[in-house]
């Protein structure tokens, strides 16, 4: 898990858990994700019920 952690974030869990600015950039990284996500299920959804 530390091995992931550190390929997806460039740090490991230990100065993620121990600096605030990467706790931070961590959060809005996973917070752009996770909308960018939200908005290719809502493009997905509208094409699927097109009449």
């Amino acid at each position: 898990m530390e091995q992931a952690f550190r390929n997806a974030h460039g740090f490991g869990i230990d100065e993620y858990q121990n600096d605030p600015d990467k706790i931070i950039e961590v959060e809005q990284r996973r917070e752009q994700d996770y909308q960018l996500g939200q908005k290719v299920a809502s493009q997905i959804e509208r094409q699927v019920h097109r009449d």
